[in-house]
C-alpha cells in the first residue's frame, strides 16, 4: 500500500513543479517587460509564494481522476490502468502546457491570462496565424514541443512507477478512500474557510504582470469558462437587433444640456467612500423606514445630500464594487470582478484620482477574495489595503472578522498619517450574516429580520462615533464623504426578491465641503450606484468620458431612471412605473405602468440589459 500512497504524493508535487515551471517560463519570457516596470527580483519571486493556494487547488482538480485509479489499484491493479493514468497524464500536461505557451503570445496585446473568449477565435484559426509574426509563432510552437515534452518524460521517469499486482490492504483501502476525498475537496476549496478559493488569493502586486504570473492559468480559465458557459460568442439577452438598441440607448441617455450644479466648496477634497454591507433603503427613516435603526444615518443626513430614489444594479457585492468604482452596471449570470481579462479594461474612479495625485487606500475586516473583489481592487490602483490578514490578534473579531467599529477605527487612525489629497474607501462588515457584532440587541423587533436591523443598527452607531472622531481631525474640514450600500437585503417588510423596493438602497454626500445652501437637502430622482463615479469626477472638473453609463446626478437634465438586475432578470423604473422581467422563463412579474407607456419601457429595460451585456461579454 506504501506505493499507492507514494505514487499519489508524487503525482501532487509533479503538478505543483509543473505550475511552478510554467511561471518561470512566463517570467524569462516577459523578462524585458518586467524590467521595464522596474520590478526587482525579489518581488517577482514573491509570485511562487502567493501562487502556492490556487496551485494547490488546480493540483487537485487534476488528482481527482487518478485519485480513483489507485483507489481501483488498491485492490484490482492490472497493467492496463497504468497506461490510462499515462493518458490521463499525457492530455493533461499537453493542454496546460499549450495554454501556457499560448498566454505568452497573448500576452503583449491583451495583458492578460486566457479567458473563455478565446475560444471564439478558433472558428478562425488562419486569422489567428495572421496576427502574430510568423517568427513568434514558431518560436512559440518550438518552446511548446520543448516544454510538453520535458514535462512530460520528465513524469514518466521520475513522478510515476507502474503498479502492478499490489497487496491488499483492507484497512488502508478504507483510509484512503475515506480521507483522500475529503483532502482533495479541502484543496480544490483552498482551504476550510467560508468562502472559496478564488484569483485574488493570488493577487498581491500592483504590478498586474505579477499577479497574472502568480494565478494559475488552469485555474483562471476554468473559472473564466465556468462564469461564461451560457454565452459562448452570444449574448443570451439579445432581445432586439443591434441598429434598435443603440438608437434606444442613445434615446435613453439623451441629456438636453451638459451642466453641472456644483454642490462642493473645492475641487480637491479628500474623499471618504463608506460602502455599507447590504443596507436596504429600509433601514433609514427618511427614505421610508422605521425610525430609531440608523439614528446616526439621520444625524449625517443634515450635513449633506441624501438621494431619495437610488438602486444598486446587482444584488452581490462583488458587483456592487464595479458599479460603484467603474460605473458599469451589474448585469445577471456572472460579474465582471471575478474576471481579471475583463475588469482590466475597465477605467475606475480610483485610477482617475491616482492621475490627479490622490493618495489611495481601501479598508475591509474581512477576506477580499470574495468574488475576486482584491483582484480588482489591486487592478483599481489602490495603494494601500488593510484586510482581515493586516489586523493583529488583538483586535476583536466575528466569524467573518474583524467588526466595524475597529476597522473604521483602522481607517481613522491611519488617514491622521496620510498625504492629502486622499481617497481613502471602507467596505464594512457586520451587517452580514451571522450579524455577530460585539452588542447586545437594542431593537426587540424585526421577526425573521430582527439579527440584521441590530447589525445595521451596530454598523450605523460605529460610523456615527467614527465621525465624530473624524470632526476633531484638521483633514475633516477638506473632506467629503460619501455613504452608499453595496446592495439591498430582505428587509423587516420582506419585499419579493425581484419587486423594486427590494434593491433600493441609501446614498448619502456629507461634509464640511459641502456648500451651505445643498446642507439638509434630498435628491429625488431616480438614478443607480454605477451613476456615483460620473457624479464625483464632474464635481471635481475632472473628465469622465469613459464613464458612459453613469449619469452626472448633478446635472438637472439627467435622464431619470433607475435599472437593477438579478439571477436572469432586470428591473427598469421610470417616472411612469416600472416594469420587472425574468428572461429565464421569459415572464413579467410586475408591470406598474400605464399602457400607453407599457411597449416603450420595455424596449427600454430590455434594450439596456442588452446593451450592457454585450459590452460585458466585448471585454
Amino acid at each position: 500500500m506504501r506505493q499507492i500512497l507514494l505514487s499519489f504524493l508524487k503525482q501532487l508535487l509533479f503538478w505543483m513543479l509543473l505550475f511552478a515551471f510554467s511561471r518561470t517560463v512566463f517570467l524569462l519570457f516577459n523578462y524585458n517587460l518586467l524590467m521595464v516596470e522596474g520590478i526587482g527580483f525579489s518581488e517577482a519571486m514573491a509570485s511562487y509564494w502567493h501562487a502556492l493556494h490556487l496551485d494547490l487547488s488546480t493540483a487537485s482538480y487534476f488528482l481527482i481522476f487518478p485519485f480513483i485509479i489507485l483507489l481501483v489499484q488498491s485492490f484490482y491493479s492490472p497493467r492496463w490502468l497504468n497506461k490510462v493514468n499515462k493518458v490521463y497524464v499525457f492530455i493533461g500536461v499537453f493542454l496546460f502546457c499549450l495554454l501556457t505557451v499560448v498566454e505568452l503570445g497573448i500576452y503583449p496585446e491583451w495583458k492578460t491570462k486566457l479567458p473563455f473568449k478565446a475560444f471564439t477565435y478558433l472558428s478562425n484559426p488562419t486569422e489567428v496565424y495572421d496576427t502574430i509574426s510568423t517568427r513568434l509563432f514558431f518560436t512559440l510552437l518550438g518552446l511548446f514541443m520543448v516544454k510538453f515534452t520535458i514535462s512530460y518524460l520528465v513524469y514518466i521517469k521520475w513522478f510515476y512507477k507502474d503498479i502492478v499486482n499490489a497487496v491488499r490492504n483492507y484497512l488502508f483501502i478504507a483510509a484512503f478512500a475515506l480521507i483522500t476525498p475529503v483532502l482533495l475537496l479541502i484543496g480544490v476549496r483552498g482551504g476550510v474557510q467560508q468562502i472559496p478559493i478564488n484569483q485574488s488569493e493570488s493577487y498581491y502586486s500592483h504590478h498586474n504582470i505579477l499577479n497574472l504570473a502568480s494565478v494559475n492559468s488552469g485555474f483562471n480559465l476554468f473559472i473564466s469558462v465556468i462564469e461564461n458557459y451560457k454565452n459562448f460568442g452570444k449574448n443570451p439577452y439579445a432581445f432586439y437587433s443591434n441598429e434598435e438598441v443603440s438608437k434606444t440607448i442613445q434615446e435613453i441617455f439623451r441629456t438636453e444640456r451638459d451642466s453641472t450644479i456644483a454642490v462642493l466648496t473645492t475641487q480637491r477634497p479628500n474623499i471618504v467612500l463608506l460602502i455599507l454591507e447590504s443596507w436596504s433603503a429600509d433601514l433609514i427613516e427618511s427614505l421610508g423606514g422605521e425610525p430609531g435603526i440608523t439614528p446616526e444615518f439621520h444625524q449625517l443626513e443634515k450635513e449633506g445630500i441624501l438621494f431619495t430614489s437610488l438602486w444598486a444594479t446587482g444584488p452581490r457585492s462583488e458587483q456592487a464594487m464595479s458599479s460603484i468604482f467603474g460605473g458599469f452596471p451589474a448585469h445577471p449570470i456572472s460579474s465582471i470582478t471575478v474576471q481579471p481579462d475583463k475588469f482590466s479594461k475597465l477605467t475606475t474612479i480610483t485610477q482617475k484620482l491616482i492621475g490627479q495625485g490622490y493618495n489611495t487606500s481601501f479598508y475591509f475586516g474581512g477576506q477580499l477574495i470574495y468574488g475576486n473583489i482584491r483582484g480588482f481592487i489591486l487592478q483599481n490602483g489602490f495603494q494601500r489595503i488593510t484586510e482581515l490578514e493586516n489586523f493583529g490578534n488583538d483586535v476583536k473579531k466575528g466569524k467573518l472578522g474583524v467588526h466595524d467599529e475597529f476597522t473604521l477605527a483602522r481607517q481613522l487612525k491611519d488617514l491622521n498619517q496620510e498625504k492629502q489629497p486622499f481617497f481613502s474607501a471602507l467596505f464594512t462588515l457586520s451587517s452580514h450574516s451571522p450579524y455577530d457584532q460585539p452588542m447586545e440587541d437594542v431593537l426587540d423587533w424585526g421577526e425573521n429580520e430582527k439579527p440584521y436591523i441590530n447589525s445595521a443598527y451596530y454598523t450605523d452607531r460605529s460610523i456615527g462615533e467614527f465621525i465624530r472622531n473624524a470632526k476633531k481631525q484638521p483633514w475633516y474640514k477638506n473632506t467629503l464623504f460619501i455613504v452608499v450600500a453595496d446592495h439591498s437585503h430582505n428587509s423587516y417588510r420582506n419585499w419579493s426578491f425581484t419587486t423594486p423596493l427590494y434593491h433600493k438602497i441609501p446614498l448619502l454626500f456629507f461634509g464640511d465641503v459641502i456648500k451651505p445652501e445643498f446642507k439638509g437637502t434630498r435628491n429625488p430622482k431616480l438614478f443607480n450606484q454605477c451613476d456615483i463615479a460620473s457624479t464625483l469626477l464632474h464635481q471635481l472638473d475632472i473628465d469622465a468620458h469613459e464613464f458612459h453609463w453613469s449619469r452626472n446626478m448633478f446635472n438637472p437634465y439627467s435622464p431619470e431612471f433607475a435599472y437593477y438586475s438579478f439571477e436572469e432578470g432586470l428591473g427598469w423604473i421610470r417616472p411612469a412605473g416600472h416594469v420587472v422581467y425574468d428572461a429565464r422563463v421569459r415572464h413579467f412579474n410586475e408591470v406598474s405602468v400605464p399602457e400607453k407607456y407599457r411597449d416603450s419601457i420595455v424596449r427600454e429595460g430590455k434594450s439596456y440589459l442588452q446593451a450592457v451585456f454585450e459590452e460585458y461579454m466585448s471585454y
